[in-house]
């Protein structure tokens, strides 16, 4: 479907999952009002009461960059603390800006650093990616218009009285936060699993209880991979939340396969049963956790069960008739009360119940086997490992930042070549398209710049009817702000864009009045600023983060597998060392979930589904998991010949298949895209009691759990590759 051809699509239908009519929406609406009040009213004061046009100027825009292009996350505390950082950022961008606006060369040469800082920066957490676009317009605004050093004192009264008026308005005033609804469906997930686990322990589990594990599960994904609820960056509560959503979902599989294989476990060794009780148990806190409850899962009694389990586990011999099914089973209640804890660990701190530094040394201990260091050093490390992972091309952090930077710069610079009147409005076009990563097709850019030309046409006809009334204009401006504000995610991509454009149409007439004129004057500038933004974004990154989410998913399918063959390597015997591939696989899972929120955050239509898309990312978490599990059995576990070589082969067989997975979904290399089969395993007798040993049975279990779920990923691994080779238009 071509980019035309999408924008005549009927109005009921839909792109990326916004709907192309209004729907209606209680936080929506909220946002709206209170952004409608605030920037109107510190207009009004400024202009109306104080009478300082440029201090209106930037309350205006503060107000609309406080509660219109920036909605922070998290409790009161949060936000207060987010608005601030933002007023000081915004403030200290004002002043750069005012201060070079005075030469084209220096403002293009500090505009390139200062913006690639100011994107990259929203690496640090949600909040601070939040932020981003209002405090580049902090920067744009003075940067692009004529002004002269001693402004700077009403600019900054300008942006304060905006943003302590939004600040208050935000507090006083918010919808309840979209991350309860996720933490409502981990809550239903994990009493599900503790439901599930119940009924096999009391050898009533039946279809129906794992098909209500499934709907909680796809229920949790749903929510997970809908932008405006997912925790969106690396802040220790939002990470913990991500981690324990994904850890759910992993646990939900694990549980799965264990009850299609014995759904009835009274008959279960009673070290298995107990470890599976108190798996349960740590669920059910779990869920009241994420509820709201201050429940605190005993980790501890899930800890001594463990060890018991593996005691008794110890002490089976190979001679036992019932060895392999009790190797088995105890294999399943390891597994499980792993992923438990996994949970109730992340679960704790995303609740605020356990520090993060605490969180931050179970990790440590749990991908890297390194010793805990100092607090200080440990941010220290933490910050340096995030700044390595994104300094890449293949980091989608880096790729935009760099993208905006120079989109900006250039912006500046065509500016003043071109010889347009007012530098502002080309700088606000590229702005306005970076706003919303409008590059990320052919459609959307289109849409981006129908929708602002959309915005000039009707604001020049407002003004064109309206004349020099003065009242007139002043009803407007309400309206096309509630509009703006209340457009995102509720109205197509165009609607908001023209009300941000008639916005900024109607506060320039209010201030500067020159009639319908500034309608055609300044589509002509805003026309230019947008394809300036286009086309660097189509010449560094051509599809969006789209093609991040391939190239890092064939990563993290790659490093997982490495990490795999490695971990099965040091625990069949025939390599001598431990795996060393747990921290570049872990950064290659972290580099995936950036660049999947940001292709979930663009607008535009998605070529695939979001469950299915997930299905990809879940099984490159679930190879990542398999592999640490893997990596902590003891070196040369199986002690046996044919086991060995045996399941060497089968992981070889995994890694291939992950392979030529990695292949469907990475980079296309000209070749046609071939049907990709699931493997199948050698009949090899491995669990049999000749071989003696109960770890070969949980390594034959633990490629047999991958091995199972690789049906349900060819699907979608083929909508990945076919869509990687279409032009970048569509």
């Amino acid at each position: 479907m071509t980019a035309i051809a999408q924008l005549k699509r009927p109005l009921t239908a839909t792109a990326g999952g916004v709907p192309w009519l209004p729907v209606w929406s209680v936080p929506a609406a909220m946002r709206a009002v209170r952004a409608t009040i605030v920037v109107a009213g510190v207009f009004a004061f400024a202009d109306q009461v104080v009478g300082n046009r440029q201090m209106a100027t930037f309350a205006a825009f503060g107000g609309f960059a406080t509660l219109v292009l920036v909605t922070f996350a998290g409790t009161r505390r949060d936000k207060l603390a987010a608005h601030a950082a933002l007023a000081v950022a915004g403030s200290v961008l004002l002043t750069i800006g005012t201060a070079v606006n005075s030469s084209t060369a220096l403002a293009a040469i500090v505009t390139v650093p200062l913006a690639f800082a100011v994107f990259f920066a929203g690496v640090a957490g949600p909040n601070a990616a939040a932020g981003v676009t209002g405090a580049l317009l902090a920067y744009v605004l003075p940067a692009a218009s004529p002004g002269t050093i001693s402004m700077i004192p009403d600019r900054l009264a300008g942006w304060w009285l905006a943003s302590v008026a939004g600040t208050a308005a935000v507090l006083l005033f918010s919808p309840r936060p979209g991350g309860s609804q996720l933490r409502a469906g981990a809550s239903n997930l994990a009493s599900a699993l503790a439901d599930q686990l119940e009924a096999a322990l009391r050898g009533e589990a039946s279809d129906e209880h794992l098909a209500a594990l499934i709907a909680a599960k796809e229920d949790l994904v749903a929510r997970f991979t809908s932008t405006p609820y997912r925790p969106t960056g690396l802040t220790a509560r939002d990470q913990a939340l991500a981690n324990g959503v994904e850890s759910l979902e992993w646990c939900t599989a694990l549980v799965a396969d264990a009850v299609r294989e014995r759904a009835d476990l009274r008959d279960a060794a009673p070290a298995d049963r107990a470890l599976l009780a108190a798996a349960s148990a740590a669920l059910r806190d779990v869920a009241s956790l994420f509820a709201g409850g201050d429940a605190r899962p005993d980790m501890e009694r899930l800890e001594r069960c463990r060890v018991d389990a593996a005691a008794w586990l110890r002490r089976l011999t190979p001679e036992r008739e019932d060895f392999s099914e009790a190797a088995r089973a105890s294999f399943h209640a390891h597994m499980i009360a792993l992923a438990v804890i996994f949970i109730a660990a992340n679960g704790l701190v995303a609740s605020g119940l356990a520090d993060p530094e605490w969180l931050a040394a179970l990790r440590l201990r749990w991908f890297q086997g390194r010793a805990v260091l100092p607090p200080p050093r440990r941010r220290a490390t933490s910050l340096a490992a995030i700044v390595m992972r994104d300094t890449s091309l293949r980091s989608v952090w880096f790729v935009n930042s760099l993208r905006g930077a120079l989109a900006l710069a250039a912006a500046v610079a065509i500016a003043d070549l071109t010889s347009v009147q007012h530098a502002f409005w080309v700088v606000l076009g590229t702005l306005s398209v970076l706003r919303t990563n409008a590059s990320a097709t052919g459609a959307t850019a289109l849409r981006a710049v129908v929708g602002t030309a959309i915005g000039f046409v009707v604001g020049g006809s407002l003004l064109l009817a309206i004349g020099s009334s003065t009242t007139a204009l002043w009803v407007v401006l309400p309206i096309a702000v509630f509009v703006a504000a209340y457009a995102p995610g509720t109205a197509p991509f165009a609607v908001g864009q023209a009300a941000f454009t008639v916005t900024v149409a109607v506060l320039f007439n209010l201030l500067v009045p020159v009639g319908w004129k500034v309608g055609v004057v300044r589509i002509e500038d805003v026309a230019l600023g947008c394809g300036v933004s286009i086309a660097v974004g189509l010449l560094f990154w051509p599809r969006g983060a789209a093609s991040v989410v391939g190239d890092d998913l064939a990563d993290a399918f790659r490093r997982g597998a490495s990490y795999l063959s490695q971990a099965v390597g040091w625990a069949i015997g025939t390599r001598p060392t431990e795996p060393d591939q747990a921290v570049q696989t872990l950064r290659a899972g972290l580099r995936l979930d950036d660049a999947l929120r940001a292709f979930l955050s663009e607008q535009g239509t998605k070529h695939i589904e979001k469950k299915d898309l997930w299905r990809l990312v879940g099984a490159s978490m679930r190879l990542r998991f398999t592999a640490h599990a893997v990596a902590g059995l003891p070196g040369d576990a199986t002690g046996d010949t044919p086991a060995r070589v045996a399941l060497g082969n089968r992981v070889q067989t995994l890694a291939a298949w992950y392979e030529q997975l990695a292949e469907l979904v990475g980079k296309p290399h000209g070749r046609p895209v071939t049907a990709l089969e699931p493997p199948s395993f050698a009949d090899d007798d491995i669990v049999d009691g000749s071989s003696g040993s109960r770890y070969g049975i949980w390594l034959c279990e633990h490629l047999d759990h991958l091995r199972e779920h690789l049906g349900e990923l060819v699907g979608p691994a083929m909508q990945v590759a076919e869509i990687r080779r279409r032009p970048w238009w569509r």
